[in-house]
């Protein structure tokens, strides 16, 4: 009996949840947008029908929505699909393909250009940008933050006080002394320093390199991973998006320095960390600290090894425990409709 419902629950999230993609104008660049559910356009939905409440998936660097829609759709099946799971890009970090549309609204207050977009305080405007034409004012919102996506999500909180955020979770969170950890001390002068040799050399590399053979690479990879997801991510392997992915991570590791504990303080009731005991982007140690500045915060430690990178190894996992996590103020949120 239980094989048969893990079964059930497997085969709804590999098959019967529906996941929309989408291109939008956002800060003047395009965006792509993953939807689960069949809500695709909450602001034009008729008030009746629109959900009361938004998940926001913030992905970590680079922003490629195409690694979370496994992790999306599991969460999306295990809250019995009663509320819209949506992931974005990061700004110029997807591309769009030539023969996909690129959707804009009229009175869009986006298509205003976001001053150095691909940058880091660029990409939290971008996010909150997003998050005021596309999403109703009276929609509640859960966001969910993974590594430098946890980051923004605090900015987002501390800059857009006006968006109804009832709970941010914050997953593998790079929000302190990103340039001291394991990884920062090796990311740290390739991405400040070399930069513009990474560039190069992905020009060189990849530009002349046939779309057929770029997704062959990006099909076998993943199948040695083990990963699936019916959203194509090879735009990733664009020297314009790497560069990007780049110029972003050398901002991280310059600008993430001190943890910003007076939003933390302020916002203290609806945040969730979850830190991991091997991820070499946020050590053990930065648990310790914060758990120590905040005792009574909801602060978790990893138990069940999970990799910094969960959504290529422990999606399903992940989505259980933040579900779990979602069930009193899911069941709020309905009580209240």
């Amino acid at each position: 009996m239980v094989m048969k419902l893990l079964f059930k629950m497997d085969s709804e999230t590999k098959e019967e949840i529906p996941v929309n993609e989408e291109f939008i104008l956002c800060g003047g660049v395009e965006t792509q947008v993953l939807k689960c559910g069949p809500w695709t356009n909450l602001v034009n939905d008729p008030s009746a029908k629109r959900p009361k409440l938004l998940i926001f998936i913030i992905t970590g660097n680079p922003g490629i929505p195409a690694f979370y829609v496994p992790f999306a759709k599991a969460l999306y099946s295990l809250i019995n699909k009663r509320f819209p799971v949506w992931v974005t890009s990061f700004a110029g970090q997807v591309l769009a393909p030539k023969d996909k549309k690129i959707l804009t609204t009229l009175d869009d207050p986006n298509a205003q250009e976001i001053q150095d977009i691909y940058g880091l305080r660029g990409q939290v405007e971008h996010k909150i940008a997003f998050l005021r034409t596309h999403v109703p004012k009276e929609t509640k919102l859960v966001l969910i933050g993974h590594s430098i996506g946890s980051y923004i999500c605090l900015q987002i909180l501390k800059h857009a006080p006006e968006i109804p955020i009832i709970r941010s979770i914050l997953l593998f969170p790079t929000i302190e002394r990103m340039s001291e950890t394991p990884n920062g001390r090796i990311a740290t002068p390739f991405l400040c320093w070399l930069r513009y040799a990474l560039y190069a050399g992905s020009y060189f590399l990849l530009k002349p390199c046939p779309e057929k053979l770029k997704s062959w690479l990006i099909r076998v990879v993943l199948e040695r991973m083990n990963f699936q997801s019916e959203v194509s991510p090879l735009s990733s392997l664009e020297p314009f998006c790497m560069a990007n992915a780049a110029y972003l991570g050398s901002q991280e590791m310059r600008q993430v320095l001190k943890r910003d504990n007076e939003t933390i303080k302020e916002h203290l009731p609806k945040l969730t960390f979850y830190y991991g005991t091997i991820d070499p982007w946020c050590p053990k140690e930065y648990y310790e600290d914060i758990k120590k500045d905040f005792p009574e915060g909801d602060i978790r430690l990893c138990e069940k090894n999970i990799r910094h990178a969960f959504v290529l190894y422990s999606n399903q996992e992940m989505a259980e425990m933040v579900a779990d996590w979602l069930k009193d103020d899911l069941a709020k949120i309905e009580a209240e409709a």
